[in-house]
């Protein structure tokens, strides 16, 4: 069994494909990182040698929270079992959530009783991601890896308008104080940019007072080594620090780390090249995804539309299931890149009515079917909420990243026992990941 000497971090994510963003930015930091479905038992860290992180994809993001006690609580403990000096709960970069669904607050009060400590870290910014904040107020680019415009989190074109939990507050301080009733406080943009000293007593200052949790600003990314070395002076051996954000953590750790000289960058990735035909399965509702759709299909790529509502009524229904097999499969066999999805821009009632966990699974049955009857070699799943049911209705045990292609979507080895989809490249994308030409760029492995 690991110990605390063998493991810099372990994270649950609460959702697949943000999960693979904090994979990413580990990998690139140079820490040997695996990322499982569940928390990993003995046996199976034996058989991935080197592990300094380790990561689980959750799915909490799309759970009521009455369900996350239920979820979270043995996730935690047995991350905790683990040993390391950090455990972090991943959230996605524009704090998706609500006090009903996928509640972050919920999840800092389990964490809070399973990992005692002075407070837990809450970092907002993602520079690398196009996530800032400041004064508290979170700040996202329009598309992850575009050069789309940044917009203050309440007036976002897309997250202002998400339909299951629409942000109409840009301080997270006050969103938080939504779903929990820990005091909030805040290490704001002016202290963050002090000189290392002055910047660790504002710190203790702002514990001292009484605050359970704080916000840390982060505006640029030359901040985010300093960041880390904040919340890693409270990380001690034997009593795991529980830290919220978004994989801003793994970035500021990993930036802390490689200036100690505890972890060193890889000094360049593999080019994965081309692999056509290209699978993409989509349960994403965002404009981004839908703008990315249609930039495919111009490229040549060939659309097939499931019913959403049809199978959120009716579970997943095989006939409908085989139908959109036998069709995408007769596409992959002539060499014809296929994108199989869930609807472009659901709207709100039919997003409510068809769950994630439905369309997510009726996606996963869909590709594990055409894994065995053609040899796709690379997929991608698009969509936050319902990636995490895709992928554990493929078998998926773990991934691991093997090279870079857009900021917090990398192209990952699956592994997963006995599964046609063992060993295949997967790529996982959040709804706002991409600029609209990223399916052709994962087709041509750029």
């Amino acid at each position: 069994m690991m110990t605390q000497n063998d493991l810099l971090l372990a994270f649950y994510g609460d959702d697949f494909t943000g999960s693979t963003d904090a994979l990413e930015f580990l990998s690139r930091a140079g820490a040997k990182t695996v990322l499982f479905m569940e928390p990993p038992r003995a046996e199976q860290l034996k058989r991935y040698q080197g592990l300094q992180a380790i990561g689980v994809a959750g799915k909490s993001r799309s759970m009521p929270a009455a369900d996350m006690e239920k979820e979270l609580r043995p996730a935690f403990a047995a991350l905790r079992a683990l040993g390391a000096p950090h455990v972090h709960y991943k959230v996605c970069s524009t704090f998706d959530s609500s006090p009903a669904t996928g509640s972050i607050g919920k999840a800092m009060d389990i964490g809070a009783a399973i990992f005692p400590a002075p407070f837990i870290p809450v970092l907002g910014g993602a520079p690398a991601l196009g996530r800032c904040c400041v004064f508290g107020h979170l700040f996202a680019r329009m598309g992850i890896g575009s050069n789309g415009p940044i917009y203050r989190l309440d007036r976002h074109p897309s997250m202002s308008k998400h339909p299951v939990t629409p942000s109409d507050e840009s301080d997270l301080r006050l969103h938080l104080a939504r779903q929990t009733k820990k005091k909030m406080g805040l290490l704001d943009i002016l202290q963050i940019a002090k000189p290392a000293g002055e910047a660790r007593h504002a710190l203790k200052d702002i514990i001292d007072s009484g605050a359970e949790a704080i916000l840390f600003d982060a505006l640029y990314e030359n901040q985010m080594a300093g960041i880390g070395r904040l919340i890693n002076d409270y990380a001690l051996p034997g009593h795991s620090l529980f830290s919220v954000g978004s994989s801003g953590i793994e970035m500021a750790l990993g930036a802390y780390w490689i200036e100690q000289g505890r972890l060193a960058p890889p000094q360049g990735w593999p080019t994965p090249g081309r692999a056509a035909p290209l699978l993409v399965v989509s349960g994403s509702c965002s404009p981004v995804t839908t703008a990315q759709i249609a930039r495919a299909c111009a490229q040549g790529f060939k659309e097939i539309e499931m019913n959403a509502g049809s199978i959120a009524a009716n579970g997943c229904p095989p006939l409908m299931l085989q139908a959109y097999v036998t069709e995408a499969a007769a596409l992959l066999k002539q060499g014809t890149s296929v994108i199989i999805h869930t609807g472009k821009g659901l709207p709100h009632a039919m997003a409510q009515a068809a769950t994630a966990q439905v369309l997510g699974t009726a996606l996963g049955l869909v590709v594990k079917e055409l894994a065995k009857q053609t040899a796709v070699k690379r997929l991608v799943i698009a969509g936050g909420d319902t990636s995490g049911y895709a992928a554990r209705s493929l078998g998926i045990e773990a991934v691991e990243m093997i090279a870079p292609l857009s900021p917090g979507a990398p192209l990952c080895r699956a592994y997963a026992p006995g599964s046609p989809v063992d060993g295949i490249e997967i790529n996982l994308k959040g709804g706002q990941v991409g600029s609209d030409d990223y399916f052709g760029n994962v087709l041509e492995g750029k």
